[in-house]
């Protein structure tokens, strides 16, 4: 009896939410390798070995953003570990100009064709590209997708194992067959096989995606670890050390400050003194009197949180201040943090990525075989009536 209403739930599921994850799953497969592909591009428009001659100051840069390219009150600046590639200088999310470390002119650097493109499909994937009121709708029906397809896929492996296990039995459902006989047989071997083989990758995947939908998921994540789940928009907390450095007695004379690029050079060595490479660094830029400079230090592809690090160091010495590895970090933080890039593959390199990619094609063609199997089921009966 159970048997049978996981059944009859794992097909009306599937056919109920089939449209969607096959949108999810076409727009999955078009993002596989996102990053790369931008990355990519915007590495064609590099500064080429050729022009490259003196740098100029990190000052001087930030100079320039400021008074020639309208970038009020820069906050951040992105050094990539590249000679050819830009100096970023950011201002909240979005605001920002890439210039070119040599000459100080800006740069343009990627394809907003591909950056369109994959916005799109994003946007497609998460929420069908809808804007306003109708973006809440839609990411509710997406959400409620998701959960629909996390269940198909536990329950589907429930339901993957024959009644009467048996060898041959489970080697009907375990490999491709050339002689699967007419096409119901052959859709009933291609959607016990593919999904199997699948249902590990894919159960990350849809599961992860649960805490970007709902908040219960969300907080689920630090709750495991025994951890308060942070509230949003709340200030983080200053650790021990920091407070010291923020809150001590005012100098007697003015200090006198290294410059940035002396400071990312302390970075810089610091990150390497252990063999490690790095391949990205965010300077937060200080005011004029505060006595540290901090640090976030990406040795990853972008989307692997676990090389991720923060350094804060004295502006006057140089001298480590503080050192925050992700380790660091809390269970549940580390964990939350992880799964974002769970979802994409991305916090397992290229690897990943491509596992995720061709999870999402295999998705296809479990929906195809299972509205197959369930037309077959459900519909052929009454028309032939």
């Amino acid at each position: 009896m159970f048997r049978k209403v996981l059944f009859w739930s794992h097909l009306v599921c599937g056919v109920v939410s089939s449209l969607v994850i096959l949108m999810m799953s076409v727009t999955g497969v078009l993002l596989t390798y996102e990053r790369q592909i931008l990355a990519w591009a915007e590495k064609t428009d590099y500064v080429p070995a050729s022009q490259q001659q003196e740098r100029i100051s990190l000052e001087q840069l930030h100079f320039v953003a400021r008074t020639e390219h309208n970038v009020i009150t820069p906050s951040t600046i992105v050094v990539t570990n590249d000679p050819g590639a830009p100096v970023a200088f950011t201002s909240g999310r979005r605001g920002g100009v890439n210039l070119n470390p040599y000459t100080g002119e800006e740069m343009e650097v990627g394809s907003p064709e591909l950056e369109g493109f994959f916005s799109t499909t994003t946007g497609i994937h998460r929420w069908f590209n809808l804007t306003g009121e109708s973006r809440n709708l839609a990411r509710s029906i997406t959400g409620a997708s998701n959960l629909m397809f996390l269940f198909i896929v536990l329950s589907g492996v429930y339901l993957w194992f024959p009644k009467m296990a048996s060898w041959a039995m489970f080697k009907i459902r375990l490999a491709f067959r050339d002689n699967a006989g007419d096409s119901k047989a052959r859709d009933f071997n291609w959607h016990h096989v593919i999904g199997i083989w699948s249902a590990i990758p894919l159960a990350v995947i849809v599961a992860t995606a649960s805490v970007f939908y709902y908040p219960w998921a969300n907080n689920l994540v630090y709750q495991v670890h025994g951890e308060q789940p942070p509230i949003r928009g709340s200030a983080p907390v200053l650790g021990e050390m920091s407070v010291q450095a923020s809150v001590g007695s005012v100098p007697a004379t003015e200090p006198v400050y290294l410059s940035l690029d002396d400071l990312l050079e302390h970075a810089q060595a610091f990150i390497t003194r252990n063999g490690d490479t790095w391949r990205q660094v965010s300077i937060g830029i200080p005011s004029e009197n505060q006595s540290t400079v901090n640090f976030a230090i990406d040795q990853g592809n972008g989307g692997q949180p676990h090389l991720r690090h923060n350094l804060k160091l004295a502006r006057e010495t140089g001298a480590v201040v503080d050192w925050q590895p992700f380790s660091s970090q809390s269970p549940g933080r580390r964990t939350r943090a992880i799964i974002r890039f769970l979802h994409t593959g991305e916090a397992m390199g290229i690897i990943g990525q491509t596992i995720a990619g061709l999870v999402s094609f295999t998705s296809l063609l479990m929906v195809w075989t299972g509205l197959a199997l369930a037309w077959r089921r459900l519909v052929t009966p009454l028309l032939l009536k």
